[in-house]
């Protein structure tokens, strides 16, 4: 595998708590040289350090604020700051609106503000927000998730991949997975609710986006509780005619 390949490494995918053999969602996303932490749920962190060391990393990128895609940041602020870890500087991380103060709030126990700036070089995302990370452009857009939530399409060396984070079936998403060659989409609900505002992709809503958007491939992950990957997948299949996998835990991808 040529390293200069647009890689995607599953973490962890589970949701809403870890599995002992699968952490909470996580991804490593990679080019050449240049690494990305997208999302950091809980035993992410762990597994990470497989592949990368903390201190190697260009960017941290979090979806959203729940803590099955971003708790792993807390004991991240204490590897980066009071342990053997050597930061050149601080971490880029984008996140949410008010994420640097969020993680302030839980890791602060005196009257003095804990020193998140130190560890964590922040910008909150907004709808449209984009930025270049070594060899990488990271591109997010607000999707539909009940809470601020954001989706990200990764572009390198000519290749692209989406993750959707979590979200309901919406425009922005379609948009911004259009003719993508892999779109890694969230399959969390076995049905879609019957009252009150949805959330989630079903895996029926996975296919279909994928569908709509064009996508070259389709990894199907962060299946719920309630459904099996092998159901997921195969849910997903009857509503897109492209390849359809399962992101598990550890695996590698080649993007294109």
């Amino acid at each position: 595998m040529s390293s200069d390949l647009l890689r995607l490494t599953v973490l962890g995918c589970a949701t809403p708590y870890p599995s002992v053999d699968n952490p909470c969602s996580g991804y490593l996303v990679a080019a050449g040289d240049t690494r990305v932490w997208v999302d950091a749920g809980t035993g992410t962190l762990a597994q990470l350090q497989r592949h990368v060391r903390i201190e190697d990393l260009d960017a941290i990128w979090i979806s959203h604020l729940h803590a099955d895609h971003s708790a792993d940041l807390l004991t991240t602020y204490y590897a980066a700051l009071f342990a053997d870890v050597e930061l050149a500087a601080p971490i880029p991380l984008y996140g949410p609106p008010g994420i640097a103060d969020r993680l302030a709030h839980f890791l602060t126990n005196t009257a003095t503000r804990s020193p998140v700036e130190s560890a964590f070089d922040v910008s909150e995302l907004y709808d449209g927000h984009q930025v270049r990370v070594g060899g990488l452009t990271l591109t997010s857009r607000a999707v539909a998730h009940g809470i601020p939530a954001f989706g990200l399409r990764v572009e390198g060396g000519g290749r692209s991949l989406v993750y959707s984070g979590d979200t309901a079936p919406c425009a922005n998403l379609i948009s911004l997975a259009d003719g993508c060659d892999v779109l890694l989409c969230e399959a969390e609900s076995a049905q879609a609710p019957a009252e009150g505002e949805q959330v989630h992709h079903t895996p029926e809503d996975t296919g279909d986006t994928a569908s709509a958007a064009r996508v070259g491939r389709l990894i199907v992950t962060h299946v719920g509780r309630f459904l099996s990957p092998e159901e997921a997948v195969e849910r997903a299949s009857a509503r897109f005619d492209g390849p359809v996998e399962y992101a598990a835990p550890g695996a590698t991808f080649s993007i294109g």
